[in-house]
């Protein structure tokens, strides 16, 4: 099989190759002898009913500074194209929004990865909300005195923005921090949106892990271990990455939420936990499969790669007519 694969995200050279996942799956799809294009969300428009991108023929290397070539662009109809990945980095504001919007014209006749439907339905902080038995005492308001009474009841807690990403504008207020009002105000001046309170978790200092799931299957997991004087796990923030297992715990969260992964079309998700709870379900961008590679001994793309061609065999014939 050989596939046209148009590939949605940021610009190429602004890429870790040693760590973006993107990359990853860029590398398996050329070398199974698909066909990539690169284009960004900014390239995207809708014209007269047709989905139009501005794409450029990729081709990537696994090689520091000199990752990769683009071909010159072209205005294409991307109904003519197999596979699309949706694979933009967040926010999950309303351009990222309005590019679910657009890419649901054309799937699943066109197979967008993840289903753009369910991207726009399941943004992280608020998609785990679904699976509260297994997340932390948790709270989203903009009400003030809701939040100070969830302090009182829990004392040490963490505030986090609705539709923030990579650890951006995360805090943990201890029991004898006084900044909280300060903050508070803070999110009301920059975010319209409800406010996250969770309970805090003394075990994130042992890591947060983040668990990669292909079609609601469990492949792998890395912990990631937050650096002296952080409370975010985040790799992008100095954490360190560590070979890790999946405990009894993670596998049940995994068995509760990977039938609904899989049947909404989210092939490739990645969760995070900590001391056996979920905090957060990634769809958007997820990340991570390279960490695991190189622990494991593994091909996570691979596998998401299996995945994608699985579903674009069995989607029914009469949807690309």
């Amino acid at each position: 099989m050989s596939l046209a694969v148009a590939i949605q995200m940021d610009p190429m050279d602004s890429i870790d190759i040693a760590a973006d996942s993107t990359f990853a799956l860029a590398m398996e799809a050329q070398k199974r002898g698909h066909g990539l294009y690169h284009y960004l969300p900014c390239d995207l428009s809708l014209r007269e009913g047709r989905v139009i991108a501005t794409i450029s023929p990729l081709t990537v290397r696994r090689e520091a500074g000199n990752h990769f070539s683009l071909g010159g662009p072209e205005s294409i109809d991307l109904a003519t194209i197999d596979v699309v990945l949706m694979r933009q980095d967040p926010p999950f504001d309303m351009a990222y929004i309005s590019a679910t919007h657009l890419l649901e014209h054309i799937h699943p006749a066109t197979l967008v990865v993840n289903d753009p439907v369910h991207v726009r339905n399941a943004p992280e902080k608020l998609f785990v909300t679904h699976f509260d038995e297994f997340m932390p005492p948790t709270l989203i308001t903009t009400d003030a005195k809701e939040i100070h009474d969830f302090r009182k009841k829990y004392e040490d807690i963490v505030v986090k923005p609705l539709f923030g990403n990579g650890g951006s504008g995360v805090f943990h207020v201890s029991p004898g921090d006084e900044n909280l009002n300060a903050l508070l105000e803070m999110f009301t001046e920059f975010y319209r949106e409800p406010i996250m309170v969770q309970k805090y978790l003394p075990a994130v200092r042992e890591g947060d892990k983040r668990i990669i799931l292909v079609d609601g299957e469990v492949v792998g997991g890395v912990t990631r271990v937050p650096k002296d004087g952080e409370a975010r796990a985040n790799l992008h923030v100095g954490a360190r990455p560590e070979k890790t297992s999946i405990t009894a715990r993670e596998q049940e969260i995994c068995d509760a939420i990977g039938p609904s992964l899989r049947e909404n079309g989210l092939v490739f998700v990645g969760i995070d936990v900590i001391g056996g709870f979920l905090t957060e379900i990634n769809v958007t961008s997820p990340t991570g499969i390279q960490e695991i590679d190189r622990f494991d001994g593994v091909n996570l793309s691979g596998k998401i790669w299996n995945a994608i061609e699985e579903r674009y065999r069995t989607v029914p014939k009469v949807a690309r007519t």
